[in-house]
């Protein structure tokens, strides 16, 4: 599997990386998931201490050990629950993310992390303590780098230009294309984008006619005529989908989720199809050049 830079720093990561979110909850079901992963060529793994309230950082963390030198593990900060209370709140304090951290890398059986990120963000954020709390951890040899996970430009453009972060995860698909307005000043900043939602649950696969609907500002039927297309000039949806955002240098890498092997299996093909693809810019013409109208 081909790697790209990561920002500007010395990690190169696989072109199609891992989100856990998705892995199921059985650990023995997870680990199988994440070791033929590792025997593809992935070696990028993005989880969050959100996610399942820390138990998919144990489950990622228990499968990963063995494999942990030779992979780049990726969590996120923010989002604060309590064991007994029902959802979470949003804490950027200093204190709060030097716990969150060590927790993480507690459940995570890590002595670092090579990405963390900022689970989001708002305009009302102590962004200067955020970035000296960054920076402060990378300096312990707690992170390696750090980044942001936001789709608000005013809130990322602001993180990335005032900072050393080397990425952001943003939302990015065919038919999603807001983030594009912004590769431009975020490889100016330094960093790369790491795509989530690349295949819009779904929908971006050989499967689409089982998932059709509306989604984003596509109503079901424009939708439809364009996966038809999509279908007709390259015959494998699931691979155009993944070849449309690699076709911009200032992704690094499309994640996506699998909860089984078949899954996964599933993404790899398509991924190994996706580098044959000639004419993916054609895709432009059947899509709408949508921007974020929240948020700037």
């Amino acid at each position: 599997m081909k790697k790209r830079q990561l920002g500007t720093s010395d990690m190169h990561i696989s072109e199609m990386s891992l989100g856990c979110m998705s892995l199921p909850q059985n650990p023995a079901q997870a680990k199988e998931v994440i070791h033929a992963a590792v025997d593809a060529g992935i070696n990028y793994f993005d989880t969050a201490d959100l996610y399942d309230r820390g138990e998919n950082e144990k489950l990622v963390g228990a499968a990963l050990k063995q494999h942990r030198r030779h992979i780049y593990l990726a969590s996120k900060v923010g989002n604060r629950w309590e064991d007994g209370k029902d959802g979470w709140w949003w804490d950027t304090s200093a204190d709060y993310i030097k716990k969150a951290v060590r927790d993480s890398l507690s459940r995570l059986q890590t002595d670092y992390l090579d990405m963390y990120q900022l689970h989001g963000g708002t305009t009302e954020d102590n962004l200067e303590e955020i970035l000296e709390t960054f920076e402060g951890l990378k300096k312990e040899g707690l992170i390696r780098e750090y980044g942001i996970s936001s789709i608000r430009p005013n809130v990322f453009i602001p993180f990335l230009q005032k900072s050393n972060a080397i990425s952001n995860m943003m939302q990015f698909n065919i038919f999603d294309e807001r983030a594009s307005e912004f590769f431009g000043p975020i490889q100016a900043a330094g960093s790369s984008v790491v795509t989530r939602g690349s295949i819009a649950k779904g929908l971006l696969t050989n499967e689409w006619r089982h998932r059709l609907k509306s989604y984003m500002s596509y109503e079901e039927s424009a939708a439809k005529n364009i996966l038809l297309k999509i279908e007709q000039q390259f015959s494998d949806v699931h691979a155009a989908a993944l070849a449309f955002n690699l076709q911009y240098d200032a992704i690094a890498s499309t994640v996506i989720g699998a909860r089984t092997i078949a899954q996964l299996q599933q993404n790899l093909h398509a991924y190994e199809k996706a580098r044959t693809l000639e004419d993916i810019p054609e895709i432009h013409n059947w899509t709408k050049a949508d921007r974020y109208t929240e948020h700037r």
